[in-house]
């Protein structure tokens, strides 16, 4: 186990204990299940480690990193201490403080933020490049983090527009079957980019900057035949793009602008088998500077913990193949088989 250690850690009278214990010292036994040698006892402001020197030294990391997170005003949670030690005990170089502390984007008393190490370096990789690919499942915040970067550079000046576009593809429907004028077959489909931009915009300014054209949400139909200078560009749902409308919305960048695309290759919509643009792209075009392309995964889902948990079953699922389909349908009741 190595040599044992004890340390006392004094927790400043400024701060409320509780807001790095937690309630009820919920965030402790959280501590102490992951780092199960490593005794822990609260006293008023003190907390006592006995352990290891290696744990006890890990945790000691962690509580100096969660001292900097509730010193920059923002409150912790069951959520971010569970991804707080995961980041001490992975083998990135990035501390929970450093991760939890950037702020993107502030709005409405709302302050966005990335969530994981993957989100954060998804958001480095935007600022540092023309074009970031963020691939990844539902949930990653691939889509909200691009949108908050793109808000936070209209809001700076660096771009004199956003642009949000989407391909015509839907799961289960087809907006020539939708009820009403084009624009009310596109309204619900371009939805969530509206919610997004509204939890980032104050309500009442976002159709004044959309009548203005600084702030554009369109299919991507749309971008056929533009140059997009000084813009910064978001192309969603991109799983559902053929290799031509790829190559179509990419080649649209102009001087002065950001290019943003984001998909999920597992969710891919388009007929017939049709190979998408998304799951091709990367093996065109990674190598070339100033194009990134980053992976999420479930561990970077930000959403309710059983989203995390839904995207790694059907992960093993579909990596079963077709050996689960034969299964099922050879449990099947035989007065339901097709071939009776």
């Amino acid at each position: 186990m190595g040599l044992m250690e004890r340390t006392v850690l004094t927790l400043p009278e400024d701060i409320p204990s509780v807001a790095l214990t937690g309630p009820n010292d919920s965030y402790i036994r959280a501590i102490e299940k992951s780092f199960p040698e490593v005794a822990i006892t609260v006293r008023g402001n003190e907390v006592i480690l006995r352990g290891p020197t290696g744990s006890l030294q890990n945790v000691q990391k962690l509580m100096a990193n969660f001292l900097s997170v509730v010193r920059a005003g923002q409150p912790l949670s069951d959520d971010a201490v569970r991804r707080s030690i995961a980041m001490i005990l992975g083998d990135g170089n990035e501390t929970p403080a450093e991760v939890l502390t950037l702020n993107i984007l502030s709005s409405r008393g709302k302050t966005i933020r990335p969530k994981t190490v993957n989100q954060k370096r998804y958001v480095d990789a935007i600022d540092k490049n023309t074009i970031t690919f963020g691939i990844g499942p539902a949930g990653t915040g691939k889509t909200y983090l691009a949108m908050a970067k793109a808000v936070q550079a209209l809001q700076s000046k660096q771009v004199n527009r956003i642009i949000l576009t989407r391909p015509a593809v839907e799961a289960g429907e087809r907006l020539g079957f939708l009820p009403g004028t084009l624009h009310e077959k596109i309204d619900p489909y371009l939805r969530p980019l509206f919610d997004a931009l509204h939890d980032m915009l104050d309500p009442d300014a976002i159709p004044r900057l959309m009548s203005s054209g600084t702030i554009e949400v369109a299919p991507l139909a749309y971008m056929r035949g533009r140059t997009l200078n000084d813009s910064y560009i978001i192309l969603d749902e991109a799983q559902n793009t053929s290799p031509e409308q790829m190559k179509m919305f990419l080649t649209r960048l102009g001087f002065g602008s950001k290019m943003v695309v984001t998909g999920d290759v597992t969710q891919i919509d388009l007929p017939n088998h049709q190979e998408s643009g998304l799951q091709i792209v990367r093996s065109i075009l990674e190598g070339i500077t100033d194009i990134s392309f980053m992976d999420l995964t479930s561990e970077d889902v930000v959403r309710h913990r059983l989203v995390s948990e839904i995207v790694d079953a059907y992960g093993r699922f579909d990596s079963q193949g077709e050996g689960n389909r034969a299964a099922r349908r050879a449990n099947k009741p035989r007065s339901l088989r097709s071939d009776r």
